[in-house]
């Protein structure tokens, strides 16, 4: 791979590389994030850490209105019962699971919480 190194005008080292070679590391380094997350992933199943949807939940999750209506309702959780364990206003819930309010980062942090979910699987 051809490469320059020089500094740039704040005195920082910098590598100028192809435009090509720079496309290829790119690349390589996206593959390598998804094999490391593969293999976390893996060692959550084998774990028994990560939950695994059925073909006909993967369904019903891209059907429902948000993430949070399929897995309050795959928990078997009403509004209020779910409102009340994470501490927030049933409607407050409600405003968030029919996606008329996108909910605080903490909020979500606390319903997702107790749905035992990450908050990436309520976005």
């Amino acid at each position: 791979m051809t490469h320059v190194r020089t500094k740039a005008p704040n005195g920082d080292g910098i590598v100028i590389v192809p435009e090509a070679d720079y496309d290829r590391m790119i690349e390589e380094l996206e593959d390598l994030r998804d094999s490391l997350s593969a293999r976390r992933v893996l060692r959550e199943i084998e774990s028994g850490e990560e939950e695994m949807l059925t073909s006909a939940e993967a369904d019903e999750l891209l059907a429902a209105k948000t993430p949070l209506a399929f897995w309050r309702k795959k928990r078997d959780l009403t509004q209020a019962a779910l409102a009340d364990a994470a501490g927030i206003s049933q409607a407050f819930l409600s405003e968030i699971e029919s996606g008329q309010k996108p909910g605080t980062a903490a909020t979500l942090k606390k319903i997702a919480d107790v749905l035992r979910i990450t908050v990436d699987d309520l976005i």
